[in-house]
């Protein structure tokens, strides 16, 4: 007897979302890969950034670059539920976010400001955004 064959209508649909999160993934870890390799670089060119962006006054730029040497190589070792609850308040803030520029958005406008060399922090979340992106966007992967 032969028996009838039971079909997922959404089994395509499944797969696409698996092979979107698979992908994510992947740029997610060679971000978070990259970010710890070059952590010196990349929070020199931040915090560059920041200070001619007027988005943060200092008293002493290099202390915030070691600030940002130490979160950017300590990423890695966080766990995905601790920077997906970072970013959560802001995930909306632009179409297909970069989660690294919003992680760092995030720890700027509510940590950062408490540091004892910041003098201030300037502009609102998406002005934040666009300036520590602009500088994340570089190591991002663009096949996605």
């Amino acid at each position: 007897m032969g028996g009838v064959k039971s079909s997922n209508p959404y089994g395509a649909g499944d797969r696409a979302v698996a092979a979107i999160d698979r992908k994510r993934e992947r740029e997610r870890r060679f971000m978070l890969q990259t970010a710890y390799k070059n952590a010196d670089e990349l929070a020199l060119k931040l915090v560059q950034r920041l200070l001619d962006r007027h988005i943060i006054e200092t008293t002493s730029d290099s202390a915030i670059r070691d600030v940002f040497t130490d979160l950017l190589r300590g990423l890695s070792e966080m766990e995905e539920f601790e920077v997906q609850f970072k970013i959560a308040p802001i995930r909306q803030l632009v179409i297909n976010p970069n989660f690294l520029s919003l992680y760092l958005t995030q720890y700027i406008t509510e940590d950062l400001m408490d540091h004892p060399k910041i003098e201030d922090v300037f502009g609102d979340d998406v002005d934040i955004y666009k300036a520590v992106d602009s500088v994340f966007d570089k190591i991002r992967p663009k096949e996605l």
